[in-house]
This record gives structure tokens, sequence and C-alpha cells, in this order.
């Protein structure tokens, strides 16, 4: 018998979960019976993330071992990753003025959803600045840093370590031995995890539908389609020009990565195919130095679908409270997102901080995000997609761009 393949697995996990949470709207039980298997599922993504990028990078970096070629790969990185998120902005506004998803919304019919826990993490985050997020990079205390998963600064350290393993030349050998051992087994554990992935994507999607139902959708529907055409417009068009320039073909990237994307839409989290994507990444052809280094940067500078829902939910509460914004106070809108977007990958609800950081900046009321937090998770698992795809193809493109050829054998495989 024909073994069914993982990505049909996570579709049938995702289907049976709507339809359980569908028949079993409201009833608590459900909640507390599959949100534990759920829970155990991301963590045990999330106990696997940091060993693999800190060995990862570490390997990759000592393998080029120069801090020239270093620089120069991390400054492309970054103007690549700003130009992006910044037609992400624009793709996003342009998208609010056109269809005016928030035009004729009545507030009274729409249910209000505890933000409070938002606000509070937006507070601490108000002073966040650029000049912030690249002070943050450097950590004072690399053992906090892995424990809180401070992405940047593990980042950052990987690399300064990895540089000083090749500096040391032979002597670093059995540190490089140990960190390869590690990557490879990590990866092997990674594809241990992905065997009960459809149970937890089952969980965590029953648990979704059992507690806002799908008639939650329905008053807030043109916000739904809204965001999820200009997802796809984003994926298809401007991903799709940009594979295309780099040589390579978006339908291709898309066939390649079905799995990671189920499994992205299903749980709402980009970080459950973090290890996947670079293992895939490095399968076609991207180099580890460049992988492990671009990839989980792109968590934090990177987040194209999240940086595109802000500038629509942004529009969108304007338009619901009857708030005319005219061509300044947008283009103060994407200034703004611009900055507030980068570095805090880490926070919880990073989309909904980001907005209540930035909503008063263009004279929006904040509060206007309580009507929009029940649907928060439909929205988000689109988002989560974006990102997943704007962050491999960035793999692709910076290899491209620093002149490596992927393997016409690899390239197969993605066919």
């Amino acid at each position: 018998m024909k073994r069914i393949s993982l990505a049909w697995q996570i579709f049938i996990g995702l289907a049976l979960g709507i339809a359980v949470g569908a028949v079993f709207y409201g009833n608590p039980q459900v909640a507390e019976f599959l949100q534990p298997i759920g829970t155990i599922f991301i963590r045990l993504i999330k106990m696997i993330v940091v060993p693999i990028v800190v060995s990862s990078i570490i390997v990759g970096v000592a393998g080029v071992g120069d801090m020239k070629s270093l620089g120069k790969l991390g400054g492309k990185t970054l103007l690549y990753f700003e130009i992006i998120t910044t037609i992400a902005i624009i793709v996003g506004l342009l998208f609010g003025n056109l269809f005016h998803p928030g035009s004729g919304i009545d507030r009274s019919q729409l249910t209000k959803t505890d933000i409070h826990s938002y606000v509070e993490t937006a507070e601490t985050t108000q002073s966040h600045s650029l000049v912030d997020t690249f002070v943050n990079i450097v950590p004072t205390n690399i053992i906090q840093s892995l424990a809180n998963g401070d992405m940047l600064a593990i980042i950052f350290f990987s690399v300064m370590f990895g540089l000083g393993i090749a500096a040391i030349g032979e002597k670093g050998t059995p540190l490089l031995n140990f960190f390869r051992g590690t990557a490879d087994a990590m990866f092997y554990v990674t594809n241990q995890i992905m065997k009960v992935a459809p149970l937890g994507v089952f969980a965590l999607i029953g648990v979704t539908v059992s507690k806002f139902g799908l008639s939650s959708l329905i008053p807030l529907g043109k916000l739904v389609i809204v965001v999820y055409g200009s997802m796809i417009f984003f994926i298809v068009v401007i991903l799709g020009i940009t594979a295309k320039i780099a040589g390579y073909n978006i339908f291709k990237l898309l066939k390649y990565l079905k799995d990671e994307l189920l499994l992205g839409y299903s749980t709402a989290s980009s970080e459950t195919v973090l290890p996947k994507i670079m293992e895939k990444m490095e399968k076609i052809g991207c180099p580890k130095a460049i992988t492990s280094f671009v990839i989980p940067t792109g968590y934090s500078f990177n987040l194209d679908g999240s940086t595109l829902y802000q500038a629509i939910a942004a529009l969108f509460i304007a338009q619901m409270y009857g708030i005319d914004m005219g061509i300044g106070q947008q283009i103060t809108l994407v200034l703004v997102l611009m900055v507030t977007s980068k570095g805090i990958a880490g926070v919880p609800g990073v989309s909904f901080v980001v907005l209540l950081a930035t909503l008063g900046s263009v004279g929006i009321p904040a509060e206007g995000l309580a009507f929009i937090a029940g649907i928060d998770r439909i929205l988000d698992m689109a988002r989560t997609c974006v990102n997943i795809v704007g962050n491999s193809l960035a793999a692709i493109v910076i290899s491209k761009w620093e002149g490596h050829s992927l393997d016409e054998k690899s390239e197969k495989l993605a066919a």
C-alpha cells in the first residue's frame, strides 16, 4: 500500500480538526482535551529550533571564515529584507484603499475581544526603535538569550563563535565536528517530530474552531477576503517576479514547500517549519552559511505577511471609524511600520503589538484592534504562509546574488 504523504496527512488533520471544532463549537471540553496535544507539538518544535540555529550558523560561518565576506552577506541580506518588506507594506495599503474592507462596518454587530495582554506587551516595547534593535543584537548574557529564544542575539553570538573557530584553525576542528554532529542530530530529531505533525495540526485547529466558530468570520468576511487576496497577490506577483529575476520559479518553490506551508498554515506559526526550511533550502543548493544566516534573521527582519497585514488592518480600523487617511498619513504609516516591524519577532502576538505601537502615531484608535482580535488566528494562518515563502525565497535570492548556482539534481526535487 502506498504511504500517504506528509502533506496529505497534515491536510487530513486540518480537515478533521475543523470538523470536530465545528461540531463541538462552544464546548470547553474540546479545548481541555485537545489543547495539551497542540501545546506539546509546538513545544517539541521550539525545543529544537535554538540548537539547530546555533549549530548550523557556527558550522556555516566557520566554513566561510572571512569577516569581510560575512559582512558583505549581512549587508545584502538586510538590504533585500528592507526592500521586500517595504513593498509588502505598500501592497497592503493598495489593497486597503482599493477594496475598503472597513467601510460600512457596523461596530455594534461585532464582538470585542480582550486585548489587554497585547496592550501590556506593546507598552513595554513602545521605546523600541531601529537603534534599540541593533543595540539589543549584542547579548550581555548568551545563556539568558538562549533561554529566552532571543533570535537576533543568538545569531550574533553564533556568528562570532563561528568566526572564532575559523580563526584558530586546526585547534577548532573538534568543536566544528561537535556542532556539525549536533546539526545533523537535530535535523534527524526534526524529521521524527514531523511524524506527529498531523496530530498537532488536528488539535490546534480543532481548539481554534471550537472557540470562535466559523460564524465569527461572517461580519468580518470582507476583511478576511481582502487579506487573503492580498497575500496570494503578493506571493504570486511580487515574490513571483523576484524569483524570476533570481532565475527561479515561484510555483516550483511552492510545490517544494507544500508540507511546510500546510503545517505553517495550520499552526499559524513560522517557527514550526524553520528547521525544515533550512534543511530544504540546503538540499536545493543554497550554501549552509547563507541558509543558516538568512532564514533565522528573516524571522526578525523579513516578515512580509505580517507587515502586509498590518498595513491593511490599520486602514481597516480607520475606515471602520470613518477616519479619512490622506496620502501624508499613509506615507507616515509606511515609515513607522518600516521601523516598528523589525526586530521583535519573539514578542507574543507580534502583529498586534506592532499595530498597537503604530496606530496612535497616525491618529487611528488602537482599541479598534479589539474588533478583529477574534479572527486574528484565521488571518495569522495566511500571513504565516507568506512569511515562510518570503524567507525561503530570500535564501535563494541571496545565494544567487552571491554567485552560487543551485544543483541541477536538487532542483529536480522541487520540480
